[in-house]
C-alpha cells in the first residue's frame, strides 16, 4: 500500500480547509508534518495533488480533487467499520458536533448535551450554534454532524427528521394594554409597532406570517438577537414573535414580559433534526438521534409532531 489513513487524513484536512495551518488546527497536528505527508504522498502517488499559492494557501489539482474525492470515501468507509464494531458490542461512543440554532440554542442544547452524556459516558460531544443558513453551510462541509433546527428551506441533499410542532407565540410588555388578554391574533398586532427578530429565514417566517393574511406588520425595531429582543419588548419599545417560550418571563436586564398564544390559521415551524443525506448513519450520531427526539418531546416544546 502506497499510504497511510493518517495521510489520507492530512489530504482532506488540507483539502477542506485551504490551507496547511488551518488543517493543522482541525487535526491538532503541526504544519510541518502534514506538510510533510502530503509531500511523501505525493511523490508515493506520483500525482500532484495541490498546486501552492504564494501567501493564498493551496488549490487542489484536477488529480488531486479526484484522490481528495476518493480518500474521503476511504476514511468514511474506516470510520464506519469502527461503528459497526460499536454497534457489536452495542455502545455508542466517539466524537459526535451538534448544531443548534442561534434562538433555541440557549434553551435547549446544554440540557440536551447533559442528558446526552449521562446516558452515552464515552461520547465527545461539541457543541456550535449559527443561523438556518450557518447550520446548512456546517452541515454541508461536514463541520457539524447534526443539526437541531426548524425546516425552513431545507435543501434537497440534507435530511430532516420532524420532531415538535411550534407555533408562534407573542412577546408583550407586562403594562401593555393587551397584556392581560388571554391571546392575540394578528388583526389586534397590526397597528402595534413590531420588534423583528432580524436573522436569515427566520425573519422570512415572521413576515410570511402576516402576507398570508394580507397584512402588513408595523416594524420598527430589527435586531439579530434574542435576549436584545426580549429587553427591547420589556422595556415597551413594541410586541415580538417568537415560536418557543422560555421558563423564565425576565429579559436579560430584569424586566418582565408576558408571552400569549397567536391565534389563527397560521403556519407552525417544526423543530426537529438535520443530517447531511446519506444511507449510512454513524452509532453516536443514531444513539444522538432516538436520545433527542425523546428529550425534545418532553422537554415542554408543545405536543409531538407525531401526535394529532
Amino acid at each position: 500500500m502506497r499510504f497511510s489513513f493518517r495521510q489520507l487524513e492530512y489530504l482532506v484536512a488540507v483539502g477542506e480547509a485551504g490551507t496547511i495551518a488551518l488543517a493543522a488546527q482541525r487535526v491538532n497536528v503541526s504544519s510541518p508534518s502534514i506538510s510533510s505527508a502530503i509531500s511523501q504522498l505525493e511523490t508515493d502517488l506520483g500525482v500532484q495533488l495541490f498546486v501552492r499559492h504564494h501567501a493564498q494557501g493551496l488549490s487542489l489539482t484536477p488529480g488531486g480533487r479526484r484522490v481528495f474525492n476518493e480518500a474521503k470515501q476511504i476514511l468514511f468507509s474506516a470510520n464506519g467499520l469502527n461503528d459497526l464494531a460499536n454497534d457489536i458490542v452495542e455502545k455508542a461512543r466517539g466524537p459526535i458536533t451538534i448544531g443548534a440554532l442561534s434562538t433555541i440554542a440557549p434553551l435547549l442544547s446544554a440540557p440536551l448535551r447533559r442528558s446526552f452524556e449521562a446516558e452515552y459516558p464515552d461520547a465527545s460531544v461539541v457543541l456550535k450554534d449559527g443561523s438556518q443558513i450557518d447550520l446548512l453551510r456546517m452541515l454541508g462541509q461536514a463541520e457539524i454532524d447534526v443539526a437541531i433546527t426548524y425546516d425552513i428551506e431545507i435543501p434537497k441533499d440534507i435530511h430532516f427528521d420532524a420532531v415538535v410542532s411550534l407555533p408562534p407565540y407573542v412577546m408583550l410588555a407586562t403594562n401593555h394594554p393587551k397584556a392581560k388578554q388571554p391571546s392575540l391574533n394578528l388583526a389586534d398586532l397590526k397597528d402595534e409597532p413590531m420588534i423583528l427578530l432580524d436573522l436569515p429565514l427566520s425573519r422570512d417566517y415572521f413576515l410570511s406570517i402576516f402576507q398570508d393574511c394580507g397584512l402588513r406588520p408595523n416594524i420598527t425595531e430589527r435586531t439579530s438577537d434574542m435576549s436584545m429582543a426580549r429587553s427591547l419588548v420589556a422595556n415597551g419599545y413594541g410586541f415580538g414573535l417568537v415560536n418557543m417560550r422560555t421558563r423564565s418571563d425576565l429579559a436579560p436586564d430584569g424586566e418582565k414580559l408576558v408571552t400569549l398564544p397567536l391565534t389563527g390559521a397560521i403556519r407552525p415551524v417544526i423543530l426537529g433534526l438535520a443530517t447531511k443525506g446519506s444511507d449510512y448513519r454513524s452509532a453516536i450520531v443514531a444513539a444522538f438521534f432516538r436520545h433527542a427526539k425523546e428529550h425534545l418531546k418532553t422537554a415542554g416544546l408543545l405536543r409531538s409532531h407525531d401526535q394529532p
